[in-house]
């Protein structure tokens, strides 16, 4: 069963990205670079976002957010690669406790016109959210890149 709840099917969404895969960051061109059609601002409300060991880490908290970055969508053959790569990257498979990241499908907020659209999201894994929560660094305004003090251009 995947994060939707669907047996065998995985759906084509789009992803929303914090973290290095947003533009200018170091995963941007190596994952995302022509495998995309559209990369528009956005925010993920009730999550807090963490650092970690040179990336963050989103952490859902209904009472926290959002969390900036930007609106992935892959182009239609690209998807399912994508998401594979992205997996590995991650560090996440399906009911695996070592995972470090869960993908789950939330709603996301586009920046430009306050739409919401479901999309593909890396959230901290249980373990690694109550580590985080108990004794982790919040990254405050939820834009990691901007935290860093680089005004980089994207969050994923």
């Amino acid at each position: 069963m995947d994060a939707s709840g669907r047996r065998g099917l995985t759906p084509r969404l789009p992803f929303f990205v914090y973290g290095t895969l947003r533009p200018g960051e170091p995963n941007h061109a190596a994952y995302l670079l022509g495998r995309v059609s559209t990369e528009e601002p956005a925010v993920l409300p009730g999550a807090a976002l963490y650092e970690g060991p040179g990336y963050p880490y989103a952490v859902e908290d209904r009472a926290s957010g959002p969390i900036r970055g930007e609106l992935v969508t892959a182009v239609p053959a690209a998807h399912d690669p994508l998401l594979a790569a992205l997996d590995l990257l991650e560090v996440y498979a399906p009911g695996d406790p070592r995972n470090l990241y869960e993908r789950v499908v939330r709603e996301v907020t586009r920046t430009a016109d306050g739409s919401t659209v479901p999309a593909w999201v890396y959230v901290a894994a249980p373990r690694v959210a109550a580590r985080l929560r108990a004794s982790g660094t919040l990254i405050g305004g939820g834009d990691w890149t901007a935290a860093r003090g680089d005004g980089g251009c994207f969050g994923g």
